[in-house]
């Protein structure tokens, strides 16, 4: 996959692959240079079998500033319709990472604001740096929530939560976003990527069959109800069972020793 300015794509390990808006100078904010090359590399990602892992983060001391104020504020006299028509592309390339089967993990380095506070939500798991900070100012800026922010904080932190950030855009320190489960662990700055990577390096070496179907089973807030539950792992379950990996895992277990998924 070719390298570009304002993205860093590179590939580590066991199926693991890091996204690095490489922006620093403008905060990593969504620049449409940036927004085309991040569609472009997810696009790349999809139905590549050999990945297992995907790790998203900023270079320098911001995760990302969001959407491009430049670009937001460029035509004031467009409708409302008009305007419909030129943010949902930008939500649908920024959110296209959700769509990928394999698990996706967020290593938020500095400051992840508005539609880049989205941009970490939309990942399945985040892990912050000491020096990262958490806000969704959209009303402080004049403007409505955007790229699906009413939907995945409430499902990251819960509703009242969510109310209360969206409402009071204040911003959530790297503590505080540990204890309302914006992040599953804060690592020290110089540290975040590597224990990232670490992390991630666990997920990958998961059966990327179970592992596609565990995203699967708790995207969009998981199952509608204990029943759906039982009647969806009726299904998936067996799915594994089938598998060669099964065995692989088995046989490692018996031998006491690390197993070697191949996903099939």
């Amino acid at each position: 996959m070719p390298q570009t300015s304002a993205l860093r794509v590179e590939r580590h390990d066991g199926g693991v692959v890091s996204l690095t808006l490489a922006q620093p100078d403008r905060r990593n904010a969504m620049t449409a240079e940036l927004t085309a090359e991040w569609a472009e590399a997810v696009a790349a990602l999809r139905g590549d079998r050999s990945v297992r892992c995907v790790v998203v983060t900023g270079q320098g001391q911001a995760f990302c500033a969001g959407g491009d104020v430049g670009w937001l504020a460029a035509e004031p006299g467009k409708s409302p319709a008009e305007l419909r028509d030129r943010m949902l592309p930008f939500y649908r390339a920024w959110l296209s990472l959700r769509a990928l089967d394999v698990p996706s993990i967020a290593a938020v380095n500095g400051p992840a604001v508005g539609a880049g506070a989205a941009l970490a939500l939309s990942c399945d798991l985040r892990y912050a740096g000491s020096s990262a900070r958490f806000t969704v100012p959209f009303a402080h800026l004049g403007m409505a929530a955007g790229m699906a922010t009413t939907w995945l904080l409430p499902e990251v932190v819960g509703l009242a939560a969510a109310r209360e950030l969206l409402l009071t855009g204040r911003v959530v320190h790297a503590p505080e976003m540990l204890r309302l489960g914006l992040a599953s662990a804060v690592y020290d700055d110089a540290a975040l990527l590597e224990r990232t990577l670490e992390r991630a390096a666990q997920v990958a070496s998961g059966a990327p069959v179970a592992q596609r179907l565990h995203k699967i089973a708790l995207a969009d807030g998981g199952h509608a109800s204990f029943e759906d539950a039982l009647r969806w792992e009726a299904l998936a379950q067996p799915v594994t069972l089938a598998t060669e990996d099964l065995q692989e895992g088995l046989a490692a277990r018996a031998a006491k020793r690390p197993p070697t998924f191949r996903g099939r």
